[in-house]
C-alpha cells in the first residue's frame, strides 16, 4: 500500500488519526502492518473512551440485588485495551529511534529478518 492509498479510518479520533498519519508517512509498512496499526489505534480509542467513563462514572457502581460495590466493566475494557495496543505496538516495532538521516522511511525489524 503506498502512502497516498493509505487513509485513516473514519471511525478513530481525530488525535489517533493524525498519529495513524504520521506512522504511515514515517515506516514502509506492507498491507498487514497497515492492518496492525489501525486495530493498535482502535484499541487506543477504545481504552480513552473507558478511561472518560470511569473518571465519570468512578471505578464501582453498587450491585441491585446486594448493595455491594462491583467494578465497573470498563475497568476490564480500559485494560484489555491498553495491553492490545501496546502488544500491537510491540509487534510493528514501532518503539525504534528513526535514523536522522534517512532518505525513505525504514523498514520494520520484521522486515529485515530478526530483531537487535
Amino acid at each position: 500500500m503506498t502512502k497516498t492509498e493509505a487513509k485513516a479510518p473514519k471511525y478513530l479520533q481525530k488525535s489517533t488519526k493524525r498519529w495513524w498519519k504520521s506512522v504511515i508517512s514515517r515506516w514502509c509498512l506492507e498491507d498487514h502492518h497497515v492492518r496492525l496499526l489501525t486495530l493498535a489505534a482502535g484499541a487506543w480509542d477504545r481504552a480513552e473512551q473507558a478511561r472518560e467513563l470511569l473518571a465519570v462514572h468512578g471505578l464501582t457502581y453498587d450491585d441491585p440485588k446486594t448493595g455491594r460495590p462491583c467494578s465497573r466493566p470498563e475497568i476490564a475494557v480500559e485494560r484489555d485495551s491498553r495491553l492490545a495496543y501496546a502488544r500491537l505496538v510491540r509487534e510493528l516495532d514501532l518503539d525504534l529511534e528513526l535514523p536522522k538521516e534517512a532518505s525513505k522511511p525504514p523498514s520494520l525489524r520484521s522486515i529485515r529478518g530478526g530483531k537487535k
